[in-house]
């Protein structure tokens, strides 16, 4: 298969190959110049995530994840509905989750999880304005350490890059703000 650093002559998506309530998959031919390549991009929509901080700890959600057929932890977060607004995903999401509602959600970092086979625009957010409504039914939640978070992460035992990206990115903020 070619690489190249030219952009396209000519975009055509092919259509729809496979489609289920969380995605669908097309099919998109891109014409370079002398050749062609073929992907096939699998649209799940945006995303909403949310970094909750209380006291320097991270709220964390434990959750059964088939790829690794394992328990993950994970900051809470989801799909953005049509026509929710990805702030609003974030703090649903959160409570949904974890029982904990997130007040005046700040922008974290948004990015693109893929930039060739995957659309699947991110919005993370973070709030340290928290108030716990219904935690005690959520024993999947824990609140764990911005510095045990990122050895986590160093270590293995959190394997998320949803998550990965959003602690790194709030530990990056929060050392910044303490050099000033």
């Amino acid at each position: 298969m070619e690489e190249t650093t030219q952009l396209p002559i000519n975009i055509e998506n092919c259509g729809k190959v496979y489609s289920d309530r969380n995605q669908h998959v097309d099919r998109v031919v891109v014409t370079f110049d002398g050749f062609k390549k073929e992907f096939f991009v699998s649209r799940t929509g945006q995303r909403g995530a949310l970094v909750a901080v209380d006291k320097g700890k991270i709220l964390l959600v434990k959750q059964y994840r088939l790829i690794i057929n394992g328990i993950s932890r994970e900051i809470p977060g989801g799909k953005v509905d049509d026509g929710e607004d990805p702030a609003y995903s974030a703090v649903r999401e959160t409570m949904e989750e974890t029982g904990v509602l997130c007040k005046n959600p700040k922008k974290l970092l948004d990015y693109h999880y893929s930039l060739d086979i995957m659309d699947n625009f991110t919005h993370i957010y973070y709030s340290d304005e928290i108030e716990k409504v219904d935690t005690k039914n959520k024993p999947n939640c824990e609140w764990i350490p911005l510095s045990k978070c990122i050895k986590m992460i160093t270590s293995g035992a959190i394997i998320d890059s949803m998550s990965i990206i959003a602690i790194f990115a709030y530990s990056d903020r929060t050392n910044k703000q303490t050099r000033k």
